[in-house]
Parts: C-alpha cells; sequence; structure tokens
C-alpha cells in the first residue's frame, strides 16, 4: 500500500482521471442523442444506465488487461496490411458510428414525420439501450488502452475511471438538455460523431491522426456555434421587443388625442 503515499501516482491519477472525462464527451454525445428517442419520463433512467454500461464495461476491460494487451497482435494479413482484434473492434464499430450518426442527421433534418414512418414516436427502451451498450465497448477500449499506457496500477485506474463516469453522470443531463434545446448543436455533434467513426476505421487500417486536431476543430466550431446562437438570441429578443410596441403605435394612431 506504499504506492498510495507516491505522489506520482497521485498525479497520474488526476492525469487519467482528466483524460478519462475528455475522451468520454464523444461517448456522453452519443448516449445523449439516443436517449433523446426515448419518452421524456425514461430519458434520466436510460442515461444512468447508459453510464452505468460505460463504466462497467470499463471496468470489465481492465481487469482482462492480459486479454487486451493480446488484441494488438496481428490475426491476418490483408495485401501486407496486419489486422488485430482491435483493428476489427475498431472497424466495425467505426462503420456503426457512421450509420447511426448518418441516420440521426436525416431525421433531425427530415423532422417528426420521418422519424414517426421510420421508428415509430419513440424509440424502444430496450433497443437504445443495446444501441449504446455497443458503443460503450467501441469507446471503451481506446479508454482502457490510454489508461493501461499510463498507469500501471489496476485500482488506479479503476478508481480514475469510476469518478470520470460520476462526473458524466453529473453532466449528462444538463449536455442532453442543451443539445435539445439547439437543433443545430445536435446536428454539429453528429457531424463529429462521423469525424470519430471515420478516425475509428482509420485507425483500423493503421492511420493514427491525433485527436488533439479533432478536439480543437470541435472546440473551434462549438465557439462559432455559441457564436451563433448569441446572434439568433438576440435577433428573437428584438423582434419581439418591436411586435410588442406596434400594438401600442396602432392604438395611438386609432385614437389620436383629442
Amino acid at each position: 500500500m506504499e504506492w498510495l503515499t507516491n505522489p506520482e501516482i497521485w498525479i497520474a491519477f488526476f492525469t487519467l482521471t482528466a483524460l478519462e472525462i475528455v475522451l468520454g464527451i464523444d461517448n456522453i454525445i452519443f448516449i445523449s442523442i439516443l436517449v433523446s428517442r426515448l419518452p421524456i419520463h425514461q430519458q434520466a433512467k436510460g442515461r444512468i444506465i447508459g453510464l452505468s454500461l460505460a463504466m462497467g464495461t470499463r471496468i470489465l476491460l481492465l481487469l482482462s488487461i492480459t486479454w487486451i494487451m493480446r488484441l494488438t497482435n496481428d490475426l491476418f494479413e490483408i495485401l501486407g496490411q496486419g489486422f488485430s482484434g482491435r483493428d476489427l473492434i475498431l472497424f466495425f464499430g467505426g462503420l456503426f458510428l457512421l450509420f447511426k450518426s448518418t441516420v440521426e442527421i436525416w431525421h433531425s433534418v427530415e423532422g417528426e414525420a420521418a422519424t414517426e414512418q421510420s421508428a415509430g414516436v419513440k424509440a424502444g427502451f430496450i433497443s437504445v439501450i443495446l444501441q449504446i451498450a455497443v458503443i460503450d465497448i467501441i469507446f471503451s477500449l481506446d479508454s482502457v488502452i490510454t489508461a493501461v499506457g499510463l498507469v500501471q496500477h489496476v485500482p488506479v485506474m479503476i478508481a480514475a475511471i469510476m469518478i470520470s463516469i460520476l462526473v458524466m453522470m453529473l453532466s449528462a443531463s444538463t449536455i442532453s438538455a442543451f443539445i435539445e434545446k439547439h437543433p443545430s448543436l445536435k446536428v454539429l455533434a453528429l457531424s463529429f460523431l462521423i469525424v470519430v467513426g471515420t478516425l475509428l476505421i482509420a485507425e483500423a487500417f493503421g492511420v493514427h491522426v491525433p485527436k488533439g486536431y479533432i478536439y480543437f476543430a470541435m472546440a473551434f466550431s462549438l465557439g462559432v456555434e455559441a457564436l451563433n446562437i448569441k446572434m439568433r438570441t438576440a435577433v428573437k429578443i428584438k423582434q419581439t421587443l418591436s411586435q410588442s410596441k406596434q400594438p401600442q403605435q396602432d392604438s395611438t394612431q386609432n385614437n389620436p388625442p383629442q
């Protein structure tokens, strides 16, 4: 237990916790969008179950570190390109993310009529949870590999993951409400998930793109969209004020002073 008093362990713990939260942003966005398809009274339950599954998946994978390390060994080759178990998970996970994000964008653009025709008024609870479980496995893999690369003590990894998931649970409802309030943000988030899906497929083929570029692009786009939201809000306030003044002007014109 001497490692508990080691400052390097605590630095690694806080660093890993912060990294897990950052790496979990994509997961939160995807869960928030999927849960929004549920009836309102089931959405909070869906978020909690979804993030609990994310925590459980990460912990189970951490306890199977030896198996995870074997996933990086090539299973077969195609045209000189080796493919490991991790590559296959990233490839099919990227395809799943591309498909789901594209479908969700189509629903957002076409509106409620398209949603009702293709999936009923609301999605089924079990269906949404199963989709969340699949995406949790995909996002958990990179998260766990990052943890294994940074920290050697499994209890520290588990503690960091649990803290990061608890932070996500506290912020998930706020993020979901904000995305639902601003539909343009939902489309923007889904567009980034398409980028993430493309990157997962690229990584499966051995092409690594630093995620810093993606996070910078995401932050820049969110900043621009925040300005757009503020501008639209200002325009709405101006229109409301002008409309409220119009009846007063009309009444003044119809009833001139004697």
